[in-house]
């Protein structure tokens, strides 16, 4: 398959997992292109789509949380509207595949590089806004968004369960965990998903099901966590 050829399937899967089909493909491509690439890349485009993702984030913590305070859903904001999640999401979207590289980022693992990714994902955000409108974008980033904001671990400073385990492991120094499908049944609204969580050399695996992979794996990183604490303690630094 030719790179052209292989780029537009990229493309095609990140317009399914955004649940958006861009009209005007050319604002697809600009937002999917590194400053490296060319003059026309997704830059600017970056800026539209940090407010947008900020405005729509915060009205979905908002309204879910309507006892939090200002400073409380400011927190919670901050642990889900960051580039270490917004690179999650590209990489379950397969973002990486879709992008337009200079020679110099594709050598060096630019696809991959978190910051590059986030980018991405604002710039796509407003690519959704300028074909469509702001409801359009605001409705894509819900949709990327529902499980992440359900799932907010309070304990762990708003974060949510997948990133505050990975943050416990490795504030203890061990690998970070694996997520597999163990089932899946059903088609459709009615499909569910077996996730497991496994803790490598710990020995310990955690399962869950959910209505999605992602609500699946929330549930059993929780479960993890929760075994983690309990097992492997973290000292308390003395005052």
């Amino acid at each position: 398959m030719k790179k052209d050829a292989i780029k537009e399937q990229a493309q095609r899967g990140i317009q399914r997992r955004l649940g958006y089909e861009f009209r005007q493909p050319a604002l697809l491509r600009q937002a999917l292109t590194h400053r490296s690439f060319g003059a026309q890349n997704n830059e600017r485009f970056e800026f539209i789509g940090d407010s947008v993702l900020n405005y729509t984030v915060a009205k979905m913590l908002f309204d879910a949380f309507p006892k939090l305070t200002e400073g409380e859903l400011s927190r919670l904001r901050a642990n889900l509207v960051n580039e270490g999640v917004l690179a999650e999401i590209a990489l379950e979207m397969n973002v990486g595949d879709g992008l337009y590289l200079g020679a110099g980022e594709l050598k060096s693992g630019g696809f991959r590089r978190p910051s590059i990714l986030a980018d991405a994902m604002e710039a796509l955000f407003a690519a959704v806004s300028f074909d469509a409108d702001f409801g359009a974008a605001e409705k894509v980033v819900r949709h990327l968004f529902a499980e992440r904001v359900k799932h907010v671990n309070f304990k762990n400073q708003g974060k949510d369960n997948k990133t505050a385990l990975q943050e416990a492991l490795q504030a203890r120094r061990l690998p970070l965990p694996k997520y597999r499908i163990d089932g899946q049944t059903g088609s459709g609204s009615d499909t569910r998903f077996v996730i497991s969580c496994d803790l490598g050399e710990l020995g310990f695996i955690t399962r869950a099901e959910g209505a999605s992979r992602k609500a699946a794996e929330q549930e059993t990183a929780a479960e993890a966590l929760k075994w983690l604490e309990q097992k492997f303690p973290m000292k308390k630094p003395k005052k």
